[in-house]
């Protein structure tokens, strides 16, 4: 094959969401169900205090911080994803924001009606937990990837490298620069959204491949044996022309790029 035939080598990144003691069993799972595939970087979004559960005054459970600690020595990374994963601000003022904050979140999202003090201050904790424990921190996903304009004026000035949302991938730094990368995942709620979100998937990646291709797993998907089946055949399927890069790794490869 000559180089011109080559096919285009574009960026994947894999996502475990909600990692902490609570659901570190289900998220060792999906890495299992990953591995079986290939052995690949991911990115892991670490909630300090999820839902509010603390098993000691620094929010974590030695055994798992260790678990973690050799997750980032094997290439992974770390991200922020929010500090309770709760949300406890303002009701909705609107059907819109209700259905965004109550429905599709179940009350998850924690960044969507903040206000830059409130964003600022959860911002600070969680960038502490990161720090008190030496791990890099280079990007924050809020839960349900809902900001709301406090949320984001508080990013801009957190310094962090990249956030992103659902339908793009967002440089915080220098020239602040939105590239669109819908995320792919699973609805897990009842049998209708599994087989829904399997075809939605798959109709995802028959499309002319995008240049970065987000997939976000959740611990709950390890429930279900099917949507692992479907994940590890769309992970083939992207492998062979995606190369697998980590969040802070395609945030730095776009930065050098110019934005791609």
């Amino acid at each position: 094959m000559s180089a011109a035939e080559q096919p285009i080598r574009r960026a994947l990144c894999v996502s475990i969401h909600d990692v902490a003691p609570a659901t570190w069993p289900d998220c060792l799972r999906l890495w299992q169900a990953l591995r079986a595939v290939a052995d690949i970087p991911l990115t892991w979004l670490v909630v300090p205090c999820y839902h509010g559960r603390r098993s000691d005054p620094l929010c974590g459970a030695r055994e798992y911080e260790t678990a973690i600690e050799q997750v980032l020595a094997q290439g992974h990374e770390l991200a922020l994803h929010g500090y309770t994963h709760l949300d406890r601000g303002s009701p909705p003022r609107n059907l819109s924001e209700a259905y965004w904050r109550r429905l599709f979140t179940q009350g998850e999202g924690e960044f969507a009606a903040l206000s830059t003090q409130q964003a600022q201050r959860r911002l600070a904790l969680g960038m502490a937990y990161f720090s008190r424990r030496r791990w890099p921190l280079h990007g924050f996903v809020a839960p349900a990837w809902l900001l709301s304009d406090g949320a984001w004026a508080a990013l801009r000035d957190s310094g962090l490298l990249y956030t992103t949302t659902l339908r793009h991938f967002h440089l915080l730094r220098a020239r602040p620069l939105a590239l669109p990368a819908t995320s792919l995942m699973y609805s897990t709620r009842n049998a209708a959204g599994r087989l829904l979100s399997r075809i939605a998937v798959s109709a995802a990646t028959r499309q002319a491949p995008a240049q970065l291709v987000r997939f976000s797993l959740h611990p709950r998907d390890a429930h279900h044996p099917a949507l692992l089946r479907h994940m590890q055949r769309t992970m083939a399927s992207l492998l062979a022309t995606h190369e697998p890069l980590t969040k802070a790794d395609f945030a730095n490869q776009a930065i050098f790029d110019g934005g791609l």
